[in-house]
């Protein structure tokens, strides 16, 4: 009793599920063999279900048991196959085929010798029905042979690979002696005919399932006699050969008494199973050249001569490559085999949706779509990458860098796992099916079978966390942007001479071919992987760079980029495969010399290209507390305000891009810009005030655009600055500070500096950097001029100290809004400093009427009009007292200040002056207030701004600009 206790443990650590009846069964095994068998048994999927199928097999062969005891590694393949397939315990239960059948050697195979198998087979009988079904049951013979070796592996993912390409074979092998037996049964008839047969999906891959389809295509000629003349014509040939080809069809496909091969299935041929079942060569030529939908060339990406006239066959083969390797130049062809894979994914019932292994979203045809996608899109060129099945491929791809190390192999062990998972799931009932285990059982018996030490959790889990990866790398390289630029481009344009390639380069608009050959040769010279990548990279970027204003300097500054970035893994493997991150890249380098600057000073930067997130400009408070982490770091304030400098230049680029790629608009890169202004002077004055300790309270009061929240690329930050405390000792730390301050953040420097301008402060050039606030109070109570008080109805909070800020702007308030608005002096005195302003202060030489700020209708005019009423009306309408331009305006017209179209105008005008400059600074990377008078940079503003042509953009804004002097000089000029 104790011994049938101690098996009992055994079995339930083993895997037993109902250890007290296995016991029953496994006293009749031999018992000096008992270790062996226990060990045996606990490694097959269901170890219960195993012995329950050994235990019927013993029941029909009593000497089965030490034949097994006698063939160890017969009876491990055989305990393995009962333990994982239901289906095929039932076929040897039944004699189709005997278990001895499986015994002896069980190396793998290959066509040749599975033929002659099967042969064997077939010789040992007489009648056509014998026949037939003698390799029906040789193929499940090998079948299981391989099902056995499959089993038993000790790495079920590797062995998966072996598994298909045996089957494969195996399929050639059963499919060539059923043409045997066919040629038999056609007769005579059928020595006057060539039938080549040719395999395609799976099978043409070599990567075969367990049950499946066979998918095939029929090509017939007529045989030639002694002097190559035709033995049959054409007519008949065909006719000859669709009996042949049924008869294949019909041997392979049908159900007998000892079971079926394969469907064999020959709906991929031209027109489907609407058009003949077997074409002649010309037939199929005149098809694929002319009317082959876009789908039948990714079908015949897998083609392969397989059986009957292999001859004719690999002909078929050899002519239909070339075409297949051209289908992606084909109208449409990305698009439609993007919407056909989104097809078969809505057309899963909804209750297989998540079950689904081989069709649902992150499942085995999303790893062959974008395997063969790629393969057909650069696999034009590139004859490295031309591979039939899919691991082949895609470690090609790999290989010679189309697809990133890291990312394929996680693509290629996830196809293994759900290869290994739908074999798994089809060997149970040895029927064709391709979803995952609906029980835990089921997931039970499949984790087992892979060798996972928590069976059911792990495998299921496994399942979902490989979908989710395969759905993630599917989405990322299927749909590039970077795939559907390389689709574009004539093959031809990738296999260029030197002459034709510098003629491309002219024709695309580089406007010299010579320097930009030069500059692809630095990046494509050599073996590395680096260069493989810009091999595969530069025909897409040299198209998008075509379509920038600079595509000559976009070219260079890629090249600069590339070589200030060396071997840096993530650069290149990020433009290859975020196809998003490289079209923006060529359209930055190839559009602003203002960003390029930036970006070369840290390539780094270029990965938030890629990232929609990543553009979105930070806040006042994130970067408060980004800058205020970087302070803490540095114990020196100049180090520490270079970092900030480097912060803000990482910044302005976010800004750059954005504004660029058109994913803010002008009024946010205004409110962007100033919050960061703010952010970097209020760091960078602590920093510096932190190692004067004697120093006063100051605050910085943001005047002009930053103080309206208005700034632009090329804005100094305006201000005026103030300190608590007044006396010499104080005025004496705090000059130091600022004087510190703006030496700090304005100096010249390996980053952008940030002029602080105090031209605005009291006394202007001539006053003292840093008032109290007393000598503020004191100087707009008895001596300020009328234009001051213009320039305080844009002061604001800036840095600092923010309650004496407060205090300041309550001080500037009485001046700036005053009761009762302007006198009539005050008024004469405005309107004087204006035209003076127009006449003076225009350089000398720029064309008034293109001059964005200064010009009739500029920036200058708006906004003098915009503070004038603010000036008169503020008082008694405190909603006007704001700094912001077209905040104020806009409640101007609310109020009834000023004509609702008058206001539209205005603000037209304000905005398009504004965005103009923007754009004249992403282009140039230097400011600019003059429509630019080089044709080459107005139209790169005038692309930039979205118009048709630079004639457009200096009509645009002469129309806009007349409009807005009118209206200024009414509101200006007349009744106030």
């Amino acid at each position: 009793m104790a011994r049938v206790d101690s098996i009992e443990g055994r079995l339930a650590r083993g895997g037993f599920l109902d250890p007290e009846a296995a016991v029953t069964v496994l006293q009749r095994l031999p018992v000096e063999a008992e270790d062996w068998w226990l060990g045996e048994l606990a490694r097959a999927g269901d170890p219960d279900k195993a012995l329950a199928h050994l235990e019927r097999l013993i029941a029909h062969d009593k000497d089965l048991v030490h034949e097994l005891c006698a063939d160890k590694p017969w009876a491990r393949r055989l305990i393995a196959l009962l333990g994982a397939s239901d289906g095929a315990a039932n076929d040897l239960a039944a004699g189709q085929p005997w278990p001895e059948a499986l015994a002896g050697d069980s190396e793998a195979m290959g066509r040749p010798a599975f033929l002659a198998a099967l042969t064997e087979a077939i010789g040992k009988e007489t009648t056509p029905v014998a026949r037939e079904d003698a390799l029906r049951v040789a193929y499940r013979v090998e079948q299981l042979r391989i099902a056995g070796r499959d089993l038993t592996s000790e790495d079920p993912l590797a062995a998966e690979e072996i598994a298909g390409r045996e089957l494969a074979d195996l399929a050639d092998a059963a499919v060539e002696a059923a043409f045997g037996l066919a040629r038999e049964e056609v007769g005579p008839a059928a020595q006057n005919v060539r039938l080549g047969i040719v395999a395609l999906g799976k099978t043409g891959g070599q990567e075969l399932n367990y049950v499946s389809d066979v998918d095939v295509l029929f090509v017939a000629e007529p045989v030639s006699g002694s002097r190559g003349e035709p033995l049959v014509s054409n007519d008949k040939a065909l006719q000859i050969g669709s009996k042949l080809a049924s008869a294949v069809i019909r041997i392979c496909s049908a159900n007998s008494r000892v079971g079926q091969i394969f469907p064999l299935d020959a709906a991929l041929r031209p027109e489907g199973k609407a058009g003949p079942l077997v074409r002649t060569m010309a037939s199929h030529r005149a098809y694929y050249e002319s009317w082959a939908k876009n789908w039948e060339f990714q079908a015949m990406l897998k083609v392969r001569a397989m059986a009957g006239d292999l001859a004719l066959a690999q002909e078929f083969e050899d002519m239909v490559r070339p075409l297949v390797w051209a289908a992606s130049e084909r109208p449409e062809f990305l698009a439609e085999l993007r919407a056909m894979r989104r097809r078969v994914v809505a057309e899963i019932p909804a209750k297989e949706r998540e079950r689904e292994i081989k069709l649902g979203a992150g499942g085995l045809r999303d790893v062959e779509f974008t395997v063969q996608l790629l393969q057909l899109v650069h696999g034009r060129a590139d004859e490295r990458i031309r591979w039939r099945g899919t691991l082949p491929a895609l470690n090609a791809l790999i290989e010679f860098g189309y697809v990133g190390r890291e990312d394929g192999n996680t693509l290629a062990q996830a196809y293994r796992f759900l290869r290994a998972l739908e074999h798994r799931v089809q060997l149970v009932g040895l029927r064709r099916t391709h979803l995952a285990p609906a029980t835990e059982a089921g997931w039970r018996r499949v984790g087992r079978t892979l060798r996972l030490s928590d069976p059911a959790a792990e495998a299921e889990h496994a399942y979902q966390r490989t979908k989710r990866l395969v759905l993630s790398l599917h989405e990322r390289l299927f749909y590039s942007p970077l795939l559907e630029a390389v689709a574009r481009i004539p093959t031809a344009g990738l296999r260029l001479t030197a002459s034709a390639a510098r003629q491309r380069l002219r024709v695309l608009g580089y406007a010299d071919p010579d320097g930009a050959l030069r500059h692809i040769a630095a990046l494509t010279n050599g073996l590395s992987r680096k260069a493989e990548i810009n091999r595969q990279l530069l025909p897409a970027m040299l198209g998008w760079m075509a379509e920038t204003p600079f595509p000559d300097h976009g070219l260079l500054s890629f090249r600069q980029v590339s070589e200030d970035l060396g071997n840096s893994q993530w650069y290149l493997r990020t433009l290859r495969d975020d196809g998003v991150t490289a079209y923006r890249l060529a359209t930055v380098l190839g559009s602003s010399r203002y960003l390029v600057g930036l970006l070369r000073r840290d390539a780094k930067i270029v990965q938030m290209l890629g990232d929609d997130e990543e553009l979105v400009p930070r806040d006042r408070n994130q970067l408060d507390s980004q800058l205020s982490i970087i302070g803490r770091r540095h114990q020196d304030p100049a180090q520490a305000v270079l970092e900030f400098r480097g912060a803000r230049r990482k910044e302005l680029f976010r800004i750059g891009a954005a504004d660029l790629l058109g994913q803010i608009d002008s009024w946010a890169v205004a409110r962007a810009l100033s919050d960061l202004t703010a952010a970097t002077i209020h760091a960078s004055l602590q920093v510096i005030v932190a190692t004067h300790p004697e120093a006063p309270s100051i605050a910085v009061l943001a005047m002009g655009r930053w103080g309206g929240r208005e700034m632009s690329y090329a804005s100094d930050a305006d201000a005026v600055i103030v300190m608590g405390e007044g006396g010499e000792a104080a005025t004496k730390q705090a000059t130091a500070v600022v004087s510190e301050l703006r030496q700090a953040l304005g100096s010249a420097g390996p980053e952008p500096g940030l002029e602080i301008d105090l031209d605005l402060r009291p006394d202007g050039k001539s006053g003292p950097l840093v008032r109290s606030l007393e000598a503020y109070r004191s100087y707009y109570e008895k001596r300020s001029a009328p234009w001051e008080a213009q320039a305080l109805v844009r002061a604001d909070l800036g840095a600092g100290d923010q309650e004496l800020a407060e205090r300041t702007l309550r001080v500037m308030d009485a001046r700036r809004w005053p009761a009762g608005g302007l006198s009539a002096d005050d008024l004469r005195q405005i309107r004087r400093l204006k035209d003076r302003m127009e006449t003076e202060r225009l350089p000398r030489g720029d064309d008034p009427k293109r001059h964005l700020k200064l010009g009739p209708g500029g920036l200058s005019d708006v906004e003098w009009v915009v503070q004038l009423v603010q000036l008169q009306h503020a008082h008694d309408v405190p909603e006007l007292r704001t700094p912001m331009t077209l905040r104020a305006l806009r409640i101007a017209r609310e109020k009834g200040l000023v004509p609702a179209a008058d206001a539209m105008v205005l603000r037209e005008a304000w905005m398009l002056a504004g965005t103009i400059r923007n754009k004249i600074m992403l282009v140039r990377g230097r400011r600019g207030d003059v429509l630019p008078s080089d044709p080459v940079e107005l139209a790169a503003v005038a692309e930039l701004m979205g118009m048709d042509g630079s004639s457009h953009l200096v009509e645009h804004w002469a129309k806009v600009a007349r409009r807005s002097r009118r209206v200024f000089e009414r509101l200006f000029y007349g009744e106030a």
